[in-house]
C-alpha cells in the first residue's frame, strides 16, 4: 500500500510533502510523528545526533513538553552499539535539566516558573501539592522520573518547597537513569523485534505513549 506522504530526503533531513489524498487531522498528526521518526533514524548517525538528544533531555526537565524517549528510540534503534551511551547522555543532560527547573522554582517561580506550571494548566495543584510532596517527596521524584509524567512540575516543585538539593539530585540520577537504561537495554537486546513493532504498530504506540503523558496531567488536575 502505497505511503500518503513522502519518506524524508536523506540529503537534506527535510520531510517530503503530503500526497494528494485527504487525509484526518489525526492522520496527518500520526504522519508527523512518523516523519519524525524516520528523520530521527536517518539522522541518527551524524555527528551532532548526540547534542540534540542533550538539548532534548535538558529542556524536558525544566519547560520543553516532548520527552527525550521520542529521539532516544530511533537513535538506538539505528545504533544498537551506542545504546548505553545514548541511555547516559539522556540521563545526566535530563538531571542537568532537572537541576535548572530546581533553580526555576526556588529563585523564579513568581516570574518564570509560574508561566511554564501555569501552561500545563497545573497551577492551582501547587496549593494542594505541598502536603503531599513533604511526606512523600522522594517517591514523588523517583515516579516522575521513570514514568511519563511531566518531570519539569516536580523538578520545578522542589525548588519551590526547598528540597534539599544534593538529595533531589541524588533521587533524579535514580529515576532518570533507571527510566533510559531500561529504554536502552531492552532496544540493545531485542532492538530488530522492537523496531518491527514500532513499524508495524506505530500509530497505536505513538497513541499509547501520548495517552500516558497527557493522561498523567489529567490525573494530577483532579487530585
Amino acid at each position: 500500500m502505497a505511503e500518503l506522504v513522502d519518506a524524508p530526503d536523506s540529503k537534506s533531513g527535510h520531510f517530503g510533502g503530503v500526497g494528494s489524498i485527504p487525509s484526518t487531522p489525526t492522520k496527518n498528526k500520526m504522519q508527523i510523528l512518523r516523519n519524525l521518526y524516520n528523520w530521527t533514524l536517518l539522522k541518527s548517525h551524524h555527528p551532532k545526533a548526540r547534542w540534540f538528544l542533550c538539548i532534548i533531555s535538558f529542556v524536558e526537565s525544566s519547560f520543553f513538553p516532548i520527552p527525550p524517549d521520542i529521539i532516544l528510540i530511533p537513535m538506538v534503534i539505528a545504533k544498537r552499539a551506542s545504546a548505553f551511551f545514548y541511555a547516559f547522555l539522556c540521563t545526566i543532560s535530563s538531571v542537568l535539566g532537572g537541576i535548572a527547573g530546581y533553580c526555576i522554582g526556588y529563585y523564579f517561580y513568581n516570574s518564570l516558573g509560574f508561566l511554564i506550571v501555569n501552561y500545563y494548566g497545573l497551577a492551582d495543584q501547587f496549593n494542594n501539592f505541598e502536603q503531599y510532596y513533604t511526606q512523600y517527596g522522594i517517591w514523588i521524584i523517583l515516579g516522575a522520573g521513570f514514568t511519563p509524567f511531566p518531570f519539569k512540575f516536580i523538578t520545578i516543585a522542589s525548588g519551590v518547597f526547598g528540597l534539599n538539593i544534593f538529595l533531589f539530585i541524588s533521587i533524579s540520577i535514580i529515576a532518570r537513569g533507571l527510566r533510559f537504561y531500561l529504554i536502552a537495554s531492552l532496544l540493545k537486546i531485542f532492538g530488530k523485534i522492537i523496531e518491527n513493532l514500532i513499524d508495524r504498530y506505530f500509530n497505536i504506540l505513538a497513541s499509547l505513549f501520548f495517552i500516558l503523558l497527557f493522561g498523567s496531567i489529567v490525573i494530577l488536575k483532579f487530585l
